[in-house]
């Protein structure tokens, strides 16, 4: 037992089958045995990373909506009311929630007359660069390095995924789109340099065999593909002899996570048998591992986030919630106006309300994923205390197109970078890349400057 005699197991170990390879969660038996009985810190105590657009803005964000603190709650500091906000999903979580309100993505305005009008086919683009793209509907295109590709040349380049990008709307469309801009500004977040722009994955089944698929030859994962059996089928040998190894905690918590990733897969596959069964779907076209529920596949991904930070595969994600100008229809929300009408409230208090509802279901998936983080224990703390999620926009009232006053959250402890429960106003003017100046130092980017057009940091 190599725990007990002092070798401890690499924190990077893989059980695998054919077309299989599933990385392990943190063990005891990945810490020399000298340390069992002090402080179970995991080597390097990563933060993981997740940062999550939503298009369209908030009803919060408006005028009217501001004065009803739709979006940010009334108090600043540590005593504030969520009930009237969109974010009332998120109390039981505020302890985990920081609140940077007022501040603007002005890199997302236009900046010449022939600009006007392109909002929804720039602002993605703006959303983790803090920067003003290109207007070009050619391969051409210019914008800047994300904030996520930033952080994932630092803390991703050990991990056998350095970074991971999924979208739930359909982001795969080609060459120009409107007002002279590029598709490619409005299907992505994530940029690796500022010519280079990330695919985004939607099909969980893709993504899932990203992360438990990799083993193997390519005829022997396709085979494991065809199968109806689970990945685990494959490495049901290796898995045994391991757990001879292990102490009864570490089995407990191996089979734990074992059957999580067995039930994630078995919703997959339930997902496209349903959609492979001649029914009609909700979402024509849709990829068969793409659910035609909104909750449901958003779950999924979040799941996949989850599982991927409890192996290590890879520290940072970046998820779009949706795509700009989308009319998607969110009948658990209370409302089944479109997603794109409805953000053009026309300022009319009806309608700002109406609005909010699917602001509201929107920020009501984060305790989903905030659920599954803190269930899953690495050394001497969750997985929760160990993530920052940034969740926000590059828009901020719908109905205008304009960008003063943007929805942006943070959750979770950072590794203690993070206090939580907290709002913080900005003063009038102030670049929301600032606030991401200031996220990229509580990652421990301390030698960036500047970011984007930042002005300064925050004080949070």
């Amino acid at each position: 037992m190599d725990f007990i005699t002092g070798r401890s197991m690499p924190r990077r170990t893989f059980v695998r089958g054919m077309g299989a390879a599933v990385a392990l969660p943190f063990l005891d038996a990945m810490v020399p045995a000298g340390r069992l009985f002090g402080r179970r810190k995991v080597e390097s105590d990563p933060t993981r990373f997740v940062a999550i657009e939503i298009v369209h803005g908030a009803a919060g964000s408006n005028e009217w909506g501001a004065t009803q603190h739709l979006w940010a709650p009334a108090e600043t500091g540590r005593d504030f009311d969520l009930t009237p906000s969109a974010l009332r999903p998120l109390e039981r979580y505020r302890d985990y929630l920081t609140i940077i309100s007022n501040t603007d993505v002005r890199q997302a305005e236009p900046a010449k007359a022939e600009e006007i009008g392109g909002d929804h086919f720039r602002s993605s683009a703006v959303f983790l660069t803090q920067a003003h793209p290109r207007q070009t509907e050619s391969s051409d295109v210019h914008v800047g390095t994300s904030l996520d590709q930033l952080y994932a040349t630092r803390s991703g380049q050990g991990t056998p995924i350095p970074s991971m990008q999924l979208c739930i709307e359909n982001v795969d469309q080609a060459g120009g789109c409107a007002y002279g801009y590029a598709c490619v500004y409005t299907d992505t977040i994530s940029w690796a340099s500022p010519t280079e722009p990330l695919p985004m994955i939607r099909d969980p089944r893709v993504a899932f065999d990203q992360l438990f698929g990799a083993g193997g030859s390519a005829e022997e994962r396709a085979v494991r593909r065809r199968s109806t059996g689970s990945i685990l089928d494959w490495i049901a040998g290796d898995v045994a002899k391991l757990k001879r190894t292990l102490g009864p905690n570490d089995v407990e918590r191996l089979d734990r996570y074992l059957e999580n990733v067995r039930e994630l897969e078995r919703r997959i596959q339930g997902v496209e048998a349903h959609n492979t069964s001649g029914e009609p779907r909700d979402l024509p076209g849709a990829p068969a591992g793409v659910p035609d529920s909104f909750g449901e596949h958003v779950r999924l991904m979040f799941d996949l986030q989850a599982l991927a930070f409890a192996s290590d595969m890879t520290r940072v994600f970046s998820f779009k919630l949706g795509r700009d100008a989308s009319s998607r229809v969110y009948p658990e929300s209370g409302t089944d106006t479109p997603f794109h009408p409805s953000s053009h409230h026309g300022g009319r208090k009806d309608a700002v309300l109406d609005f909010a509802k699917i602001n509201t279901y929107h920020v009501g998936q984060l305790p989903y994923f905030l659920d599954r983080l803190r269930e899953i224990q690495e050394g001497d703390a969750n997985l929760l205390d160990k993530t920052m999620v940034v969740y926000g926009s590059p828009m901020a009232d719908g109905n205008l197109h304009n960008h003063r006053r943007c929805p942006l959250i943070v959750l979770g402890g950072a590794n203690g970078a993070m206090r939580g429960g907290e709002h913080v106003r900005a003063p009038d003017g102030t670049p929301m890349a600032n606030a991401m100046l200031t996220l990229m130092h509580r990652l421990g980017m301390d030698d960036v400057a500047e970011f984007g057009d930042s002005t300064g940091t925050l004080a949070l």
